[in-house]
């Protein structure tokens, strides 16, 4: 199981202003936490409390059904593309970047196994989609359009272009090429699918987008380029039970929402850092902020109150952003947590040639990039601290299916635990909503009429 040392949050460590009495605070909490937690595990089944994502990892229809698909196309395509914005697309790069091997997309097929190569369109930039339809053989190309309700702009404009080609492309037999993702019953591209006879899967009800990372959002682009999806779950599942422990002691979720709460209310932390040392978790990091920015950062509480709560999560990079951002989270204002995630083992060991030892640079040679690499981490930890800087330690044994499983749900459950923390709605995203709709008064959408004469008012003001 992965590991979380809060050691360098503790006022002791990090003093009385910037730190927790770590000890007081769990006592103080605990009731609240073991509520909390009963709370979550008993209503998660509950129509409507949007906790369905906590039931993902012992979903195994569907995974049986996505390994069937990806056993039934394989050989089939030299590409998947996946169309898809937020939380449509950030778990799916978290995962693929965590857990392909490196560069996958530079490699030959038989490097890959035979394995498709594998693109994400989270953005409706015009020289990205060019570019990238400029190079795609779309013949060969298995399109995943990723949208719940189907109506989602930025998605669906990009599968009216791609479907368009294909049909020029393939005539009839362009619907093969094409897979959906979207809601079971409802929504413009489950009404689409219906009628012209796209393989769907199904969006669960009650799941958001930002949690739908364990549903077949995630998991049929995983087994469409060859990731162990049932050791992804069974690192899902393991870590449900563990979490499902109502001992703050022994529940890292639980501790880590809590030190982010206190941190936050209580000493004026309102960042969280998010620094994973391996290039290969970069877009864990994107994911989540994507999960704690929008679930978190709440105009109003649970009784209607103005609060105007949330964290703001940024991504760091280590030891990239040692030589960038560190110099204002050491020395710049001191209102941030920073997580690191550290990597015991390596899926591979990279030796520094004992060379140029006459010179200042010679005490590098003979060790490993690893071990460079993680003597930055522990070092940039004490460097923090001596800054009175707090900051938390996730450690994974190393980066593989199971163990990816296990963070992601941790992060999950962490957010859920913390927004019950905030007493706000985690689930909702009003201030999404609101630019969503006025682009669509803007395009021209029917029933947004009168949203488009004041919105052009205000932007003629």
């Amino acid at each position: 199981m992965l590991r979380f040392d809060y050691n360098n949050v503790k006022e002791e460590v990090v003093g009385f202003e910037n730190g927790l009495d770590i000890k007081a605070a769990f006592e103080k909490y605990k009731n609240q936490i073991f509520k909390i937690i009963m709370h979550l595990n008993s209503i998660k089944d509950k129509p409507g409390a949007m906790l369905q994502w906590m039931n993902l990892g012992y979903n195994e229809e569907t995974v049986w059904y996505v390994k069937e698909y990806a056993a039934l196309v394989e050989g089939r395509f030299d590409n998947v593309l996946v169309l898809g914005i937020g939380g449509s697309a950030l778990g799916g790069m978290a995962v693929c970047e965590s857990l392909l091997p490196a560069y996958w997309n530079l490699l030959t097929k038989e490097q890959r196994n035979n394995l498709p190569k594998i693109f994400f369109l989270d953005n409706i930039d015009p020289d990205q989609m060019n570019g990238l339809l400029d190079i795609l053989d779309l013949k060969r190309t298995i399109v995943c359009v990723v949208t719940k309700s189907g109506s989602t702009a930025e998605t669906m404009s990009q599968f009216m272009i791609i479907k368009k080609r294909l049909e020029e492309l393939l005539d009839e037999n362009y619907r093969k090429n094409i897979v959906a993702i979207t809601d079971q019953n409802i929504g413009i591209l489950r009404q689409l699918s219906d009628q012209e006879g796209y393989k769907t899967f199904v969006v669960p009800d009650d799941v958001g987008g930002r949690f739908s990372v364990f549903s077949a959002v995630g998991l049929l682009p995983f087994a469409l380029v060859g990731i162990d999806i049932d050791q992804l779950m069974q690192g899902v599942k393991d870590m449900d039970l563990a979490l499902k422990n109502t001992d703050i002691w022994n529940n890292v979720a639980a501790q880590n929402a809590l030190i982010h709460y206190l941190l936050d209310i209580e000493k004026n932390k309102n960042i969280s850092v998010m620094m994973p040392y391996s290039n290969k978790l970069k877009y864990v990091a994107d994911w989540y902020i994507q999960l704690w920015a929008e679930s978190l950062g709440k105009e109003v509480d649970k009784n209607g109150n103005v609060v105007n709560v949330g964290q703001t999560p940024i991504r760091a990079i280590g030891a990239t952003d040692q030589h960038s951002q560190i110099q204002l989270f050491n020395e710049g204002p001191n209102n941030k947590i920073i997580n690191f995630i550290r990597i015991d083992n390596f899926n591979t060991t990279l030796e520094i040639p004992k060379i140029f030892e006459y010179t200042g640079i010679g005490y590098l040679g003979g060790k490993t990039i690893n071990y460079l690499l993680n003597a930055e981490a522990d070092a940039t930890k004490v460097a923090l601290t001596d800054y009175k800087r707090p900051n938390v330690t996730i450690t994974l044994d190393k980066i593989d299916a199971y163990h990816i499983g296990q963070l992601l749900y941790m992060l999950q459950v962490q957010t859920a635990i913390a927004g019950e923390l905030y007493n706000i709605n985690t689930y909702n995203q009003p201030g999404v909503e609101q630019a969503k709709n006025y682009t669509y008064a803007l395009m021209g959408r029917v029933g947004y009429e009168d949203s488009r004469q004041i919105l052009e008012k205000k932007m003629n003001t």
